[in-house]
């Protein structure tokens, strides 16, 4: 994963430290920081596809991270399962799917 956006987030320019906070004011002040910079999506995005669990990243915190994997784990699994009836309703096994794009419409290949 592509990592150059990094260098350009506000984050680069404050202590490591205000990004690992030890209480809820911490993630507070570290949130703050994250909802001004411009690589707040990547960072996120970063943090969720490698499964960092500690500190904020992206403007998140460790809890509402494993909120938004929870989550995206559970619109996966109603789209393979839509996936699934979709193909079993077009007669093709459902090895032959071969995409779910995040609105649920299949691909049949």
């Amino acid at each position: 994963m592509d990592t150059n956006w990094m260098a350009h987030g506000l984050c680069a320019h404050e202590d490591p430290a205000v990004f690992f906070p030890n209480d809820g004011v911490g993630v507070i002040k570290a949130q703050r920081i994250c909802r001004q910079c411009p690589k707040q999506e990547h960072c996120l995005e970063y943090a969720l596809t490698n499964k960092i669990d500690h500190g904020v990243w992206g403007g998140e915190s460790e809890r509402a991270r494993r909120r938004l994997i929870r989550k995206r784990n559970v619109v996966a699994a109603k789209a393979a399962s839509k996936a699934a009836r979709v193909a079993a309703k077009a007669g093709a096994p459902v090895a032959d799917v071969d995409a779910v794009d995040a609105t649920g419409t299949v691909e049949v290949g």
